[in-house]
């Protein structure tokens, strides 16, 4: 029978998300989701939404919004674009900053697994950097590859490891010819980001999401700092696919919830501060833990196989996440939950491993 999809959809392989099952309640510690609810001003801006508002399209330039980011970020609206979730903005960085059949884009061989994806899907040639043995990434190798530009996820994932805004600034300014793409979705619990260093560095884009740090997983809203000139290119070619990706109740919500950082420092703190305990105690059990600056650890055991771990937790009720991938397929992604959720995942590990 005749097979009426494109070779684009017959040969490319998708990225795979985290899983969500529905056969029972789980310990869901696979997906990063931050355990706390967003900010109060975020649902009082919900409530205080005129519904009726919904017959019409949203706000095509999403000013208000725009300019709450700016106002957080220290920068201005027109070095804003938003998009619906980081993960929209970072599959525009490729036709907009890469070309089909250039150079290429240049990431590490462990790191978010879009990033393939996204090259393949737009035909963009790969420039991959294997991380170091201690799974750090050396960026003066990122800088000698022959490339259209980079992309770095810092913090990094799956591995959680940051860098130091000191070497990121390095990084960029030593790539002055080249697109520099920083991937800061785990930015609220690491406090480096590159975001100012937009104003002085015109080939930076830096790309952020109100899933992680802001409790907004279910709204699906990113957005990129960059030089005006950048941003322009991002706007041209989301308009080649969809001028309203932000919905009416999405640029409400992300716009109160970016105004409330008090809130969200608070929160994000106890986060990290449950990240340090964790650590902590998968280490008393005998994984190593990679250093994270993320809300998640990365960890393997010696005695138990990462899909061992992965599968013994399942059946006991907790989630993590297991990639079947070289380089990692000993070690499990854990989110940090809240006490609650750490304390239920330490208890079923105890129960095999001890």
């Amino acid at each position: 029978m005749k097979s009426f999809l494109s070779k684009t959809a017959r040969e490319i392989a998708p990225y795979t998300a985290g899983e969500q099952p529905s056969d029972k309640k789980y310990v869901k510690l696979n997906t990063n989701e931050n355990p706390y609810p967003p900010s109060p001003k975020a649902l009082e801006a919900y409530k205080n939404l005129d519904f009726s508002s919904l017959k019409l399209y949203p706000p095509l330039e999403m000013k208000a919004l725009r300019a709450a980011i700016a106002a957080a970020e220290g920068v201005s609206p027109e070095n804003v674009f938003c998009g619906n979730g980081s993960d929209e903005i970072l599959a525009l960085c490729f036709p907009a900053f890469f070309d089909e059949g250039g150079e290429g884009a240049a990431f590490a061989d462990v790191t978010y697994s879009f990033y393939p994806v996204f090259a393949d899907f737009f035909k963009i040639p790969k420039k991959v950097i294997p991380l170091e043995e201690d799974f750090t990434l050396d960026l003066g190798k990122l800088t000698k590859v022959p490339a259209q530009g980079a992309i770095v996820a810092n913090p990094n994932a799956p591995t959680g490891i940051g860098i130091p805004l000191s070497e990121i600034e390095a990084f960029v300014r030593a790539n002055g010819e080249r697109v520099v793409i920083l991937d800061e979705a785990y930015m609220p619990f690491f406090d480096q980001s590159a975001a100012p260093l937009t104003k002085k560095y015109k080939n930076l884009v830096v790309v952020k999401t109100f899933s992680k740090g802001y409790s907004l997983a279910g709204m699906r809203c990113g957005y990129a700092v960059a030089d005006a000139s950048l941003i322009s290119g991002l706007e041209r070619c989301r308009d080649c696919f969809n001028s309203y990706p932000v919905d009416s109740v999405c640029q409400a919500v992300c716009a109160a919830a970016i105004a409330d950082g008090a809130y969200y420092k608070e929160k994000n703190a106890l986060v990290i501060s449950e990240r340090e305990r964790l650590s902590e105690a998968l280490e008393a059990l005998g994984f190593v833990v990679l250093p994270s600056a993320a809300n998640f650890v990365f960890a393997r055991h010696p005695r138990f196989s990462g899909r061992k771990v992965y599968e013994e937790l399942r059946a006991r009720g907790v989630l993590v996440r297991h990639f079947q991938k070289e380089r990692i397929s000993e070690f499990c992604r854990i989110t940090v939950g809240s006490k609650e959720e750490n304390d239920a995942l330490l208890s079923a590990l105890e129960g095999f491993i001890k």
